[in-house]
């Protein structure tokens, strides 16, 4: 799976996101909307991560996906 599936699969995916990732609210994936960039803001936001590690927690996330 890519980014590009993801996107195209977004309402389905955000149910995928909420089991992965359970601080996330609604309104976040509303605003994620499919971004990358967004998920990885927001997990920092939710999680405390740094940019780094959320980037790798979202490439493990959809390398566990496929």
């Amino acid at each position: 799976m890519n980014w590009d599936q993801i996107q195209g699969n977004w309402t389905k995916t955000k149910g995928k996101l909420r089991q992965q990732w359970g601080k996330l609210t609604d309104d976040d994936l509303a605003l994620i909307d499919g971004k990358r960039e967004e998920l990885a803001g927001r997990l920092q936001e939710r999680y405390g991560y740094e940019k780094d590690r959320a980037e790798r927690e979202i490439d493990n996330w959809i390398r566990m996906a496929s």
